[in-house]
């Protein structure tokens, strides 16, 4: 609906369009509270937030005006016409979420700032959510929020795409986006709910929009990105028992995974080799892709994963990635490799906060038989755990630790 209203108002009036939406949501909880949730809520949500607008754009310039400058083809009554206009058919809300893709990543607005709008104007995050994503507080997403909507409006950047050069200069904001979107859904940061499959869907949808699109060229990154999602949740079912635990990969029953969505994610990753040159996306897909054909957990070619892991941190020096090669050195076996790589990080300040970090530290010192320094990590790591369903997952470990010592 932000996307589509954003197309009415013109992109410097994002504020205008969400703050319409927003009302519209709190509309319908004060209605369906009341009133019961209506037969088809969608349609409802529509012709609410239609109804808003058309509100609005009556308080401003002269409605006859408006219309004239966005729909010249609207003839003698206008103000008919457009309430017949369906705002929302699902071409036009196609089309008017890829234009605001493009919108929020122009190159006036920083990096940060593009991708904190996506996913806020885009995907609907929270401004927590955000902050988790950039791992800083809400006080900054704020100020980068405001800062990208004012270039919006002293640059007057048109709501449209962009010329296929200018496309190509956007487009990593845009999959980064779309990648965090995913990455919330995968390992949801707050709620009862480990899995967030809305948002996973939700990101292999947008994906999917951008690659489907004539007017973008090199699209092979886009398909190693889609790889990577529909591989990665292909094995959804498999991740939690029936109470809700989390299952490690070691755990889990391979025969759950969803095999027609894995074959999408291997077809969608053959094609995304086809070209040059290869993103950290093909990596990580390709990850996924080893731990997907694998027979079983100790089958698992952990050293070709470790050389991924290699190229990968060669593209982006992360502590992150340096944590995630740890623990596939500890699996193939590497466990004291595998710690000499978790303490050269410690003290990083993405890490510092990492639940996951103390998690695979204090794994690694079980495996040494080290069990005052696992007890001591797997503590912190519970301190540190948002969910509650990982906070039992360690708190279940940290029984095998005291039995053990």
């Amino acid at each position: 609906m932000i996307s589509v209203l954003t197309g009415i108002f013109g992109s410097s009036k994002i504020q205008l369009a969400e703050d319409i939406v927003q009302d519209t949501i709190i509309e319908a909880i004060s209605n369906w509270t009341y009133k019961g949730i209506p037969e088809n809520p969608i349609a409802w949500l529509y012709t609410v937030a239609k109804n808003k607008t058309l509100n609005s754009l009556n308080r401003g310039k002269k409605l006859e005006q408006i219309i004239a400058d966005k729909f010249q083809s609207i003839s003698a009554n206008p103000a008919f016409d457009i309430l017949q206009t369906d705002f929302f058919s699902e071409d036009q809300i196609l089309d008017d979420q890829l234009r605001m893709m493009f919108v929020c990543c122009h190159p006036s607005i920083s990096h940060d700032s593009q991708i904190a709008l996506i996913l806020k104007t885009l995907c609907g995050f929270n401004i927590n959510e955000i902050a988790k994503s950039f791992l800083t507080n809400k006080e900054s997403i704020n100020k980068r929020l405001v800062r990208a909507r004012k270039t919006i409006r002293e640059n007057e950047i048109p709501f449209e795409l962009p010329a296929n050069t200018e496309m190509e200069k956007r487009m990593d904001a845009v999959l980064e986006a779309i990648y965090l979107l995913f990455n919330e859904g995968y390992n949801a940061s707050n709620g009862e709910e480990l899995i967030r499959r809305d948002l996973c869907n939700e990101s292999i949808r947008l994906a999917e929009l951008v690659v489907e699109n004539k007017a973008i060229g090199q699209k092979s990154e886009v398909y190693a990105l889609i790889a990577l999602m529909q591989l990665n949740s292909s094995r959804f079912k498999s991740r939690e028992d029936q109470q809700g635990n989390i299952l490690t990969l070691s755990e889990q029953n391979r025969s759950l995974w969803d095999l027609e969505i894995m074959e999408r994610g291997f077809t969608n990753l053959k094609k995304a080799a086809e070209d040059q040159p290869i993103s950290a996306y093909h990596l990580m897909a390709s990850i996924s892709a080893y731990h997907c054909s694998a027979r079983d957990f100790k089958s698992t070619d952990w050293e070709s994963i470790i050389l991924l892991y290699d190229k990968l941190y060669s593209l982006n020096k992360s502590p992150l990635l340096i944590l995630n090669r740890s623990i596939a050195l500890s699996n193939s076996g590497k466990t004291r490799e595998a710690l000499v790589q978790l303490v050269s990080i410690e003290n990083e300040k993405l890490i510092k906060t990492n639940y996951l970090f103390y998690s695979a530290k204090a794994e690694t010192h079980f495996q040494l038989k080290e069990y005052n320094h696992a007890q001591l990590a797997l503590k912190r790591a519970i301190e540190l755990a948002p969910l509650v369903a990982e906070k039992r997952l360690l708190e279940k470990r940290f029984s095998k630790y005291l039995k053990k010592n």
